[in-house]
């Protein structure tokens, strides 16, 4: 069998890229080595993760707040393993909605792992049998894995990764978290809120290393009050585990003195790998870098003809969107169309509570490009639809250029900053300026109006609503 466009992989990337391809007219398959659609993304990382922090933020808030708002509960309790019988519900909806977006594309799913045999052949093992395909174009979107190093000892049952994480079904009374960015704080607060004790450990000295040192000061201060502990600039030294315990020995920067946790599970998070194992790619001749990924040109071109490479395989964040981005961006080209994607623009969220979001240049990024600001903040506690809801932790920032008052970036902590970023993105898109985002009329009372005071305080008008 022959196919036009060929996807190997069918996380958001990957499925997105088939659906656009065949909408385009390509004939089009796609391969999947695990039973189910949806990668990384559907199945272990963005829909359960998202399903279980809802979940917990419901027992939260009803522990924490509902007495405030003249709600009285008796005998509330958690019940972890209906949250997790709940995120698998969730997920299954979602595979199941990919499976139907295939069917109706006419795109042929294949099962297995697939390979490059050759130029032009796909080599496919689904461990019954194998098989071999032939593709005119080739889209790489196998996304990524955990970065488990050895010496944490990762055995998935004590020593876990977000994969493991997501199935725990009794609430732990301890957690040490290694990693401070942004799936170490969202599995940390949804356990934090559940009553464990989180500890988290971080070799930066600062939580969310690369985002805007103001809103992460902002979350920290949040997630601390959730209970959450902090050791900022340590390094773990080791890491072993029994069958109902972990130890993690960890050290401050520059001191040999050492210290200890014992802990229920220890939850590694220091980031992911490309997963680029096994994929045959010497047989077409590409060569991956030195941090694993596939090398690409500016049209997500590989060095292999008529082959392409997407989402966490490549260069830039490892961000669903910004894979789903790339998808529709390659079968566009292919299809000998101008696609356009501005990373510079590509939004990333936090989805604790509050949720943390960005877009556009950090302070820190504005100051080592000597780019002249000015910048304006908003503090959520001083809006009126923050203290009718009772979510008062949070600000807005504002970094327009101090010279043409052009929006640079945008850094929100808040209730619902995942959603009001879109305006911030659509702004720097057409490059707004601060004056601009001040002038647009918000709806009161809502928590977008405090992107409004922010634009207005970068303008050097200061607080217009409470």
């Amino acid at each position: 069998m022959k196919y036009d466009v060929v996807v190997v992989g069918s996380g958001p990337g990957g499925y997105v890229a088939a659906i656009r391809a065949a909408q385009l007219g390509f004939k089009t398959a796609i391969i999947e080595r695990y039973s189910v659609l949806g990668g990384t993304c559907l199945n272990v990382g963005c829909i359960p993760s998202k399903a279980l922090l809802d979940s917990t933020e419901h027992y939260h808030n009803a522990k924490s707040n509902f007495e405030e708002h003249g709600v009285q509960l008796n005998d509330l309790k958690a019940d972890l393993k209906q949250m997790v019988t709940r995120k698998n519900s969730v997920v299954q909806q979602t595979n199941d909605g990919v499976s139907f977006l295939m069917k109706k594309n006419k795109i042929d799913v294949i099962h297995g792992h697939g390979s490059f045999a050759e130029k032009g052949k796909i080599e496919i093992n689904n461990g019954d049998d194998k098989k071999t395909i032939e593709y005119d174009k080739a889209i790489i979107a196998t996304g990524s894995k955990p970065i488990t190093p050895a010496m944490f000892n990762y055995d998935k049952k004590r020593v876990i990764s977000s994969t493991e994480a997501l199935n725990i079904t009794s609430i732990p009374k301890r957690m040490i978290v290694v990693g401070a960015g942004v799936i170490g704080l969202e599995m940390g607060s949804v356990f934090a809120r559940l009553g464990t004790e989180v500890e988290v450990i971080e070799f930066q000295d600062t939580i969310l290393p690369g985002m805007d040192k103001d809103a992460a000061k902002e979350m920290r201060r949040s997630l601390k009050k959730l209970g959450i502990t902090f050791h900022l600039g340590h390094a773990v030294q080791g890491v072993s585990a029994t069958s109902r315990s972990v130890t993690v020995e960890y050290a401050k920067k520059g001191s040999e003195d050492k210290f200890e946790i014992k802990a229920d599970y220890c939850l590694i998070a220091i980031g992911r790998r490309p997963y680029t194992d096994n994929l045959g790619l010497e047989n077409i001749g590409i060569e991956k870098d030195g941090k694993g990924r596939i090398p690409v040109n500016e049209h997500m071109q590989t060095t292999a003809e008529g082959v392409y490479a997407i989402g966490d395989v490549i260069r830039g964040a490892m961000l669903a969107h910004k894979a789903e981005e790339e998808g529709v961006y390659v079968a566009e080209h292919m299809a000998g169309q101008k696609p356009h994607i501005n990373y510079e623009l590509i939004p990333g969220v936090v989805y604790t509570w509050p949720e943390l979001a960005a877009v556009g240049k950090t302070e820190e990024q504005c100051k080592e490009a000597a780019i002249p600001y000015k910048t304006g903040k908003f503090p959520m506690k001083a809006l009126g639809r923050s203290r009718a809801s009772m979510d008062l932790d949070g600000m807005i920032k504002v970094i327009a250029h101090k010279d043409t008052d052009e929006l640079l970036g945008v850094h929100m902590v808040g209730a619902r900053a995942a959603d009001l970023i879109m305006e911030a993105v659509a702004l720097l898109e057409f490059r707004a300026s601060a004056e601009d985002m001040a002038r647009i009329s918000h709806p009161h009372p809502t928590y977008s109006e405090a992107v409004k005071e922010a634009a207005l305080g970068a303008t050097g008008n200061r607080y217009l609503h409470i």
